[in-house]
């Protein structure tokens, strides 16, 4: 489980093929820190487990079903990764809920700068309209933000300067592609009340939002 407060931009030095997966090699400094072999990690929003250490760089093997739901299969040597280790029982939870699973990617259709602040606009199908709410909870590439705008197939969000800065959506530009995560205990409570639509509250289906 991740905050969707990043600590830190890593770099990608190499990219390895492995038939229909790959091996990322990512330059870091901030989270080896305190980060083992096997612990979990978010990598632009996608939870990842690290396989190797070595000269200051993670080693990760990125499956199949990652690189077809994310934008991994986009990087190469040099692009700039947002990075968040794993919440610990005692961290404060500054963000929101993150899992880690990408629901879909998005494309970037506008920046616009507001004063100090950005306004980015994402668009994505519109079957997940109904996973975003005004003034809710989005992770994209791993930053948590809140959704400023609702729209048909998209969402806008503003950005403040200290998370522009510090993560790569600086490094964004129109048309570019993101990873998107809705929020969590939504789509919680969307299953939930979804289940209770085709046919009353049942044991199984509480069970199968989560609740039980």
């Amino acid at each position: 489980m991740f905050t969707g407060l990043v600590e830190e931009i890593g770099t990608v030095k190499r990219v390895i093929p492995r038939g229909n997966e790959i091996s990322l090699g990512i330059e870091c400094s901030k989270i080896l820190e305190d980060v083992a072999i096997g612990d979990s990690v978010n990598i632009d929003g996608a939870c990842q487990t690290v396989v190797k250490i070595e000269n200051k760089t993670v080693w990760v093997d990125t499956v199949a079903e990652t690189l077809k739901k994310t934008t991994f299969g986009n990087f190469r040597p040099g692009t700039r990764v947002n990075l968040e280790r794993a919440l610990s029982a005692s961290a404060r939870l500054g963000g929101h809920f993150v899992s880690g699973h990408i629901d879909t990617t998005g494309r970037v259709t506008g920046i616009k700068q507001l004063q100090g602040s950005h306004i980015l606009a994402v668009s994505y199908d519109s079957s997940f309209n109904k996973n975003v709410i005004p003034v809710g909870s989005i992770c994209i590439n791993g930053v948590s933000l809140t959704v400023a705008e609702k729209l048909n197939g998209g969402l806008k969000v503003a950005v403040i300067p200290h998370t522009w800065e510090m993560t790569n959506l600086s490094l964004l530009k129109v048309n570019d592609e993101v990873n998107l995560e809705f929020d969590l205990l939504g789509k919680y409570i969307l299953n939930f009340t979804e289940n209770q639509k085709e046919g009353g509250l049942t044991l199984e289906k509480l069970k199968e939002s989560g609740f039980a």
